[in-house]
């Protein structure tokens, strides 16, 4: 499995996380590292975080790896967010992306990739069990029918109790338990 990881996203979603980035961008991110190297030791997932270096950094995507981790800088002038889409969409249904921001979330389950968001993925490393009936799915699930709704089309949502969960839902379940 290999799980994308919207790095500054998940640094200002974690309290814990955020007090490093107070200090500079630069501990914030060794923060990060940090956290998810004793994870990926752990569950062995290929683990890549995904930074913003659009803002100032080099004219072509840098790449380092630390603890097994890669880490990839978006070059200058592209956005992290740009990057992880085209990532998920050269990627198979085994990808996972961590992140909270929304057009990240629907591209990438669009893409038929699975989202999680930033405090749900947090937890899981800090070793809580994850919920079978996730908000990080219905997070975005519930954001696209919202949108839907707002623009005057029709959802699929059935009405009355269902038997079993969507298939989607199962799918996102049983990668979530992955984790």
């Amino acid at each position: 499995m290999h799980i994308i990881i919207d790095g500054y996203n998940l640094i200002r979603q974690s309290d814990h996380l955020r007090r490093a980035e107070k200090f500079t961008l630069e501990e914030g991110r060794h923060a990060l590292i940090r956290f998810l190297i004793p994870y990926r030791e752990r569950k062995g997932h290929r683990l890549t975080v995904v930074f913003d270096g659009w803002d100032g950094g080099s004219f072509q995507e840098e790449r380092d790896r630390e603890g097994g981790i890669d880490i990839i800088y978006s070059r200058k002038g592209e956005k992290a967010d740009d990057l992880i889409k085209r990532m998920a969409e050269r990627s198979g249904d085994e990808l996972v992306v961590v992140t909270s921001d929304r057009d990240i979330g629907h591209f990438v389950e669009r893409c038929g990739s699975t989202v999680v968001d930033s405090p749900t993925f947090e937890g899981i490393v800090n070793g809580e069990q994850p919920m079978t009936s996730s908000p990080s799915y219905g997070h975005f699930i519930a954001d696209k029918e919202e949108d839907d709704l707002l623009q005057g089309t029709r959802g699929t949502k059935k009405k009355g109790q269902a038997k079993k969960t969507s298939r989607r839902e199962r799918d996102y379940n049983k990668r979530l338990v992955k984790l």
